[in-house]
């Protein structure tokens, strides 16, 4: 056994790994733990829900990302219990309960999709929030086509075809477009000659899209939204869900059988295991150094902790804070085992993109630049390009980006279904 400190990372989302490569070859023993083997790059999630990109091109093993550090064992299962008092949390795995012990420990749970309460949202919608729900959403949103083909009823099919987005963040635009392009450009050449057509709706509660950026962009992004083909609705909530229809708030019905949510988040279960106060979002508040307040050793990171900055604004949950945050913990950690000071979080802000479908996309550059249009949308690939993991990632990503710009086809449009008659072994 080795008498180096032990640090447990709960999480191999973007948070868990920027923490586990801080510490990697450093003098402690790294033990990092998920329900997957596998990091996704969650924001190309929606690529795979529209066919553009298979699962495997935003996917890496994590085994395989750390091959080479001999000081992190990555481990497969699902914690079930923390103590933070006696420093142990208790893993599922492999069929029975494994506790493990901690000097330190890093929570980096991410975070899930918010219904605020509202069961028949939950019930009746897709989220993009795995790797499972962007092909849950794939092979729902190719069935309707399917099933449209068999439909002689104008109304149904054209219920089958009606897709709802709920959210106007970077993450509801981006599919709305994305969804729009490929059933409009793609599959409409494959279906009854061309005779199917599709209808985006964007929902959005709020008088505008992408909270935070300058009235510009925004006004920018509906625009491009709009010239795409996609519907705008501002200024009003989804009421009612139930199967086949959605009500807004202002009392229109929309006939559909797809409603894609992605209208807020919330901090993960692993959140409710800790024993402490929670915000209302289910977020773990942490002091501005990361730790909890009455754990010390314990630190949370990414979307499921809460800080707020120096307007007592709370930090966005996006992937760079968490990054940055993952690396400060991974920091202080060491800088407590060697006696020094510890430091305390300044979020960097380099600014924000979203893409809007085939050369259209609104950027704002270290919050000073604002772009749109082409230039915006080739600044997004190449960001998006370069953040992936893996360069065989990066190759094969690139390769069926120009092969879509060049040819409108995007090749995975596979429908795939589980299979019943296997019997359970494990």
């Amino acid at each position: 056994m080795s008498e180096q400190p032990e640090i447990v990372i709960v999480g191999a989302g973007f948070g868990g790994l920027f923490a586990a490569q801080a510490l990697r070859n450093k003098p402690v023993d790294v033990v990092l733990i998920d329900r997957n083997n596998f990091h996704t790059f969650t924001p190309l999630l929606y690529q795979v829900a529209t066919c553009a990109l298979d699962p495997s091109e935003i996917t890496k093993p994590v085994r395989s990302i750390f091959r080479k550090s001999r000081n992190i064992k990555f481990l497969l299962g699902e914690v079930t219990d923390v103590s933070l008092s006696e420093n142990r949390i208790t893993v599922q795995a492999a069929g029975s309960s494994h506790p493990i012990e901690y000097d330190y420990l890093i929570l980096s749970g991410g975070s899930e999709s918010n219904y605020f309460g509202n069961q028949q949202i939950e019930a009746f919608s897709f989220d993009l929030k795995s790797l499972g729900d962007a092909v849950d959403l794939r092979n729902h949103a190719l069935r309707q086509f399917e099933r449209a083909v068999w439909t002689e009823d104008p109304e149904e099919q054209e219920s089958l075809l009606t897709f709802v987005v709920v959210g106007g963040g970077p993450t509801g635009i981006e599919t709305a477009g994305a969804l729009y392009e490929l059933y409009n450009h793609v599959l409409d050449r494959e279906f009854s000659g061309g005779e199917l057509k599709a209808r985006v709706v964007l929902v959005e509660m709020l008088d505008h899209l992408l909270r935070g950026y300058p009235s510009g962009l925004r006004q920018s992004a509906r625009k491009q939204l709009e010239g795409l083909g996609v519907e705008v609705r501002l200024g009003t909530p989804v009421a009612e869900v139930e199967a086949g229809k959605v009500t807004l708030g202002d009392g229109t019905v929309i006939p559909t059988h797809t409603l894609v949510w992605s209208a807020g988040v919330r901090g993960t279960k692993l959140a409710n295991l800790l024993g402490v106060d929670l915000t209302r979002a289910n977020l773990v508040p942490v002091q501005p150094t990361l730790q909890l307040a009455d754990f010390p050793n314990a630190y949370c990171v990414g979307d499921m902790c809460y800080l707020e900055d120096e307007h007592g604004d709370p930090y966005p949950q996006t992937i760079p804070p968490a990054q940055q945050q993952a690396r400060l913990a991974a920091a202080n950690i060491m800088a407590e085992l060697n006696g020094q000071p510890l430091d305390t979080f300044r979020f960097h802000d380099r600014g924000s993109m979203a893409t809007i479908g085939r050369s259209r996309a609104v950027a704002w550059i270290y919050k000073r630049i604002g772009m749109s249009g082409f230039l915006a949308w080739i600044a997004w690939l190449f960001l998006h390009l370069i953040s992936l993991v893996g360069f065989r990632n990066r190759l094969n990503v690139f390769v069926n980006w120009i092969w879509n710009y060049l040819t409108y086809d995007r090749s995975v449009r596979l429908i795939l279904e589980k299979s019943e008659n296997k019997q359970q072994t494990e």
